[in-house]
């Protein structure tokens, strides 16, 4: 094996990294310092880390979809959709500690909470779900102007809508939940033009693969969701959160969640094709 020298300037994976400076970030705030609470800041830090990489290719769908790249556009989508499949593992590296100990350091982190993360509530924003009432929570902090601007922005299922609009498809003009909550038509309308897509994959197979990605990141969120909150239930029981939240009740709220409500419901609609289709 023959061992590579380095000159005095090169740039060092550290340095690339930034490693020594990240792991200086897990600063414990236990007294004496508990021996799980290494393993708790870790696996949320990692989250965040994950939920940039999330947003960061989540923007880039979008572009593309707006530039009507549509398997390019997929690429993207599917990444995400591994990544979150990674976080619904790794949220369960959090049943190695006990319940016992986790409450020798859980009272050093109040007021803070789950709830407070701003990248979570920017992901739903820049899915699609965009709950005013989170507006709210950062209402007078300095992260309140990127969730104020996530929510001005076009988000995935807009843009989604827009693309296929764009693309021949009779989809209504005003494609937000409340809107189609509140019209009949444009929901069988909306249907109709999804229902051309999911009818004939073949014909329609770029579409269908971006379509079936955006499921299966909605599919991904909402496993992530029910997994976070059987872990939350298995180490605090029903205790409230540390943010004042109902704790574990208050996650159960989330379950139904969807991002595309109406890819899901399409298939309500789908017929048996004619033999040799």
């Amino acid at each position: 094996m023959t061992m590579t020298s380095y000159a005095d300037g090169d740039l060092t994976y550290n340095e690339y990294l930034r490693v020594p400076e990240l792991l200086q970030l897990q600063q414990l705030l236990s007294q004496p310092p508990h021996h799980d609470e290494m393993l708790f800041i870790v696996i949320h830090q990692t989250y965040e880390l994950w939920f940039k990489l999330i947003l960061h290719e989540l923007e880039k769908a979008i572009q593309l979809m707006q530039q009507q790249h549509v398997l390019r556009a997929h690429h993207f989508v599917r990444r995400v959709v591994e990544i979150v499949r990674l976080l619904v593992k790794q949220i369960h590296i959090l049943e190695t500690m006990t319940a016992a100990d986790f409450l020798c350091f859980r009272d050093r982190l109040k007021p803070a909470s789950g709830f407070q993360s701003l990248q979570f509530r920017e992901i739903e924003f820049v899915a699609g779900l965009k709950d005013p009432r989170y507006l709210q929570t950062f209402a007078g902090r300095p992260e309140s102007a990127t969730l104020e601007q996530r929510y001005r922005e076009p988000d995935l299922r807009t843009t989604y809508y827009e693309m296929l609009r764009g693309l021949g498809f009779e989809v209504p003009a005003d494609v937000s939940l409340a809107a189609l909550e509140k019209d009949e038509t444009a929901q069988t309308q909306l249907l109709a033009a999804l229902k051309q897509i999911y009818q004939n994959p073949i014909e329609e197979m770029r579409l269908y693969l971006l379509s079936e990605a955006l499921v299966d990141f909605d599919q991904s969120l909402s496993l992530w969701r029910v997994h976070h909150v059987n872990v939350v239930e298995r180490i605090i029981g029903s205790k409230p959160g540390t943010g004042g939240s109902s704790g574990a009740g208050y996650l159960r709220t989330t379950l139904e969640k969807r991002c595309f409500p109406y890819l899901w419901q399409v298939r309500t609609h789908l017929e048996k094709p004619e033999i040799g289709d």
